[in-house]
């Protein structure tokens, strides 16, 4: 009874300290990862404002071929969106808010498994010399969830990747493109 009792206290401290850690995280986070892409600014703007071009570039499509992606009858422009359900990548909506070609287009995103809420950006930058710089953004506040507070440090090394690779993938279709 005794080790019982030790277990549930240490449990029980464990988790009191978790939560007073949290108070001192960050509310926010933030991920970002750029890349140069030698094209023309609206031939990479047309890969980003072109919700159903996602598909083409983006990760998370082909770790799930399965995935049941439904989409707004218009793919572009602002209220366009797109919805995903899937087993391996969760569910959500993204749901363009704002754009401004070729240089930026924001979006709402929401991951239905989790309740969580963010804003993702591209930002298209320094058309010069036949190349421009990309940026994949995305931010968002934690509230006031201790677990949201201590993910978020961990979430730009979770993301990261994934954000590398598909700017990796665009830059490719990008650059065979314009050739």
């Amino acid at each position: 009874m005794k080790i019982l009792l030790k277990i549930l206290g240490g449990r029980a401290a464990l988790a009191l300290v978790l939560v007073v850690v949290s108070f001192f995280m960050p509310r926010t986070f933030r991920v970002e990862r750029p890349v140069v892409i030698k094209a023309k600014p609206e031939a990479v703007y047309a890969l980003v404002a072109e919700l159903k071009a996602w598909k083409d570039w983006g990760v998370w499509y082909e770790r799930d071929p399965a995935m049941v992606i439904a989409y707004s009858p218009a793919t572009t422009g602002a209220g366009a969106w797109t919805e995903w359900q899937s087993k391996s990548q969760g569910s959500g909506k993204a749901t363009i808010k704002e754009i401004a070609a070729p240089t930026r287009m924001v979006y709402d995103l929401e991951f239905k498994d989790d309740g969580m809420l963010s804003t993702g950006s591209f930002l298209i930058t320094g058309a010069e010399a036949g190349a421009v710089r990309i940026s994949s953004v995305m931010e968002g506040d934690l509230g006031m969830n201790p677990i949201g507070q201590l993910m978020g440090p961990i979430l730009d090394k979770m993301l990261g990747p994934d954000f590398e690779a598909g700017l990796a993938k665009m830059k490719r279709i990008a650059e065979g493109s314009a050739k």
